[in-house]
């Protein structure tokens, strides 16, 4: 059989080159025993491709049955599978078959393969390798002969690394890998689509079939589709049924349109941290390490200023006010949090990089003598009364208190 005889018994509709290609493997996979694994985004239309194996395969008159992993809850997922003995768990007050039992002789499509727990997917490879297998309760072991189709929406190589699928049931299910294209990825296949579904639903209400104007087909040519089919299905129905203009715009689509996807801005994605990543307070450690860093600089040419040997007016009021600045700069440290406190603290700690050049530090030195000496005049100035000393040094008071138990001012 042809592709395009499969996509007429199947009701495919599309001629993108990878939707043709993912046929073309299920049509030549299916005359064998291969265990094949179906990967897509979710919406993508991968529950065809086992009824297409399953129709071609030499067990197609056998039965097919379709499961899907992710709605079974996993206490009773081995019971589902596997079948389970009389009295084997709370509640199995009598045995009964599995799905693996039911479809002896034919084909089962296990769907979100990803979802089943770890202790399912050792009981599954069994079965893939031996045929063979456990009911829950029971140590008999039963032989069956049943051709496995899995699918997965989700990347099966990162739930390896992460932990939640094992690799060897991996490599046995991958024998054969179909990849069914999203949407976005096969554009001259959105008119067809969208046609053919307002055509069904036009039969279905019993009213006139949508028409799509030219910058309609535009907006949904461009559009993300991130659910695939079954999104421009849905928004298909909708405008059907609610729209009295059969002609369709590009101001009416936007209506139905989700605005969330219309926005290709990039956005902050919070994903799991990883060694290799930043996190949030690795950057802010970055930004505190670069303000230091700053006001080292700064120290630097304060202490040069101070050093100069010049007597001048001007020379003499820059000092002045760069040492009021440079106050400043520490006293707005003070204002911040106990938290914000801490952080400086433990970012003084971890990557303080003490200056080495021993003339920096005399003149360290010197810079706090001259800070010990502009304290002690305004002190005396106002008689010692500290509130007005600080606002005449433009710092806080608490910043004046903090330097006078410092530099044990008396």
């Amino acid at each position: 059989m042809d592709i395009q005889s499969i996509k007429q018994r199947f009701g495919i509709i599309g001629n993108s080159p990878l939707l043709n290609r993912a046929i073309d493997i299920a049509r030549q996979v299916a005359p064998t025993d291969i265990t094949v694994l179906i990967t897509g985004e979710s919406g993508t239309g991968k529950e065809v491709f086992p009824k297409i194996i399953h129709q071609l395969s030499a067990k197609k008159h056998g039965p097919y049955i379709a499961v899907n992993c992710g709605a079974i809850p996993e206490g009773t997922i081995d019971s589902e599978l596997f079948g389970h003995e009389k009295g084997s768990f709370t509640g199995a007050h009598e045995a009964r078959k599995g799905y693996f039992e039911v479809v002896n002789g034919g084909t089962i499509f296990l769907d979100e393969i990803a979802e089943l727990p770890l202790s399912t997917q050792v009981r599954l490879l069994r079965v893939l390798e031996t045929g063979e297998f456990l009911k829950v309760g029971s140590s008999k072991v039963i032989k069956v002969d049943v051709r496995v189709v899995a699918a997965s929406n989700v990347d099966v190589p990162e739930a390896i690394r992460e932990g939640k699928f094992r690799q060897d049931l991996f490599y046995r299910l991958n024998t054969v890998p179909i990849y069914v294209p999203p949407l976005r990825e096969r554009k001259e296949d959105i008119i067809l689509l969208f046609r053919k579904f307002a055509s069904d639903f036009a039969e279905k209400y019993r009213m006139p079939s949508l028409q799509l104007d030219e910058d309609a087909k535009k907006v949904l040519i461009n559009y993300h589709w991130q659910g695939n089919i079954r999104e421009l299905k849905n928004i298909t129905e909708q405008i059907s049924i609610i729209e009295q203009n059969r002609i369709i715009t590009a101001d009416i689509l936007w209506k139905y349109l989700p605005l969330s996807q219309t926005n290709k801005l990039p956005v902050l994605y919070k994903k799991e941290s990883t060694e290799s990543e930043f996190s949030e307070r690795d950057l802010l450690y970055k930004v505190l390490f670069d303000m230091k860093r700053d006001i080292n600089d700064l120290k630097k040419i304060v202490v040069e200023i101070l050093q100069s040997d010049g007597d001048d007016k001007a020379i003499q009021k820059n000092k002045h006010h760069l040492i009021k600045q440079l106050y400043q700069d520490f006293d707005s440290t003070d204002k911040e949090d106990s938290e914000n406190i801490e952080i400086h603290q433990n970012i003084d700690e971890t990557i303080n990089e003490p200056i080495q050049n021993s003339e920096v530090l005399e003149e360290s030195h010197s810079l706090q003598k001259k800070e010990i000496d502009m304290i002690k005049r305004a002190l005396e100035k106002y008689n010692g009364k500290r509130k007005i000393a600080a606002k005449e040094l433009g710092i806080s008071e608490r910043t004046l208190y903090r330097k006078i138990k410092e530099y044990n001012i008396k």
